[in-house]
Order: C-alpha cells, then structure tokens, then sequence
C-alpha cells in the first residue's frame, strides 16, 4: 500500500541514496566489531567472516534471485528501485572502511547504533517505495502462497541465522548481536505504517 504523498522522482532518489547510505554505515559499524544481524544482510556477514569475501559483493550476489519473486509480488517500479538500493549498499559498503575508521566503539553502543541506523535507512527506503531485498520478499511471497505470516519466515530464517553466527563467534558476541537486530526491529515497529509507506 503506498502513501497518499506523491513523491517525484527526485524526491525518490534522495530517500534511496539516503537510505543506502545509512544501511552501508550501519553494517560498516556491525562488521568493524566483528558482530552479526538478522535477514539477508545477517547471511552475507556470516559468509564475509566465513570466507574472508567482502560483504559488498556478496550481500549484491544474494540477492539477485531475490528479484523475480519481487517482481510477482510487488511490481516492476519496486524491483528497480530495490536493485539500485542494494547496489548502492553494496558500493558504499565496500569503500566506507577506506574512509572512516573507529579508535573507540563499545560493542553495545555500536549494536545500539547498528540498529537505530538501520531501522532509520529501511524506514526511508520503504517511504520511497524500496527495500533491502531478500528474505522479506521471500516472506510475502510465501504468506501470498500458502497463508504462512511473513512474520513467522522471517523470525525463522532469524534464528538460523544467529544459531550459524554460534560456530564463528562466541555467546557474548552474539547476544550483543542480537540487542542489534532488536532495535532495528523496534525502529521498524513503532515507526512504520503500512497506510503511510511502501511494504517491504
């Protein structure tokens, strides 16, 4: 359901870029303290530390079989738009390291901040009619398809996920992990309408 505020194309571009941005420093910081998160972005963490791969790369690769489904789903103006958010992601995930460096982070700050500004990025990506891709479009498909609340997939998908992050990093680390993924959820919840902005 979109919102009833047109949004130009400009207007559009502006929350897009916005949004990338924002979600390329919040992963900037989660991996820079070497901690996980849920959905898509969780799997390409978990692979990066596991392979030593670029979390860039392989957050774009993953989501490529994402699109079709979200093409059924949502339509071919989302597609684009999500696929030049996850591009852009993807490149501002890959060069920001080069740029800003941390002599100081407390790993619960960090995770605070990881998910205020990643609930904030996809807050903006969703006004303006985008996501971050993956496991959600997955989840609505599925709950179009067999009535299983998307919900439910996700939170599923979320404990994979950081039950995988217990074979490479410890207890502590993955429980401040999930303080992370809390407030990211929290953002979303007290902040997101489905009668204001784009679903994801």
């Amino acid at each position: 359901m979109t919102d009833t505020t047109h949004h130009s194309t400009l207007d559009d571009a502006q929350g897009i870029l916005f949004g990338a941005g924002m979600a390329a420093f919040g992963i900037t910081i989660l991996t820079h303290l070497g901690l996980v998160t849920g959905q898509t972005a969780g799997l390409a963490v978990l692979i990066s530390y596991a392979t030593g791969w670029g979390f860039g790369p392989v957050y774009f690769a993953i989501n490529l079989p994402f699109y079709w489904l979200g093409y059924r789903r949502m339509g071919g103006r989302f597609v684009v738009k999500t696929f030049v958010a996850v591009a852009l992601m993807s490149g501002f995930a890959m060069v920001l390291p080069r740029w800003l460096s941390f002599a100081a982070l407390d790993p619960v700050l960090g995770a605070i901040l990881f998910g205020a500004i990643s609930g904030a990025a996809l807050l903006a990506l969703f006004r303006h009619g985008a996501s971050l891709g993956g496991v959600g479009i997955v989840a609505l498909y599925l709950q179009d398809r067999t009535g299983f609340r998307a919900g439910w997939t996700q939170l599923a998908f979320d404990i994979g996920v950081f039950a995988a992050a217990l074979t490479l990093r410890d207890v502590g680390t993955v429980a401040i992990s999930a303080l992370g993924a809390l407030v990211v959820n929290l953002v979303i919840a007290v902040n997101h309408r489905r009668d204001r902005y784009v679903a994801a």
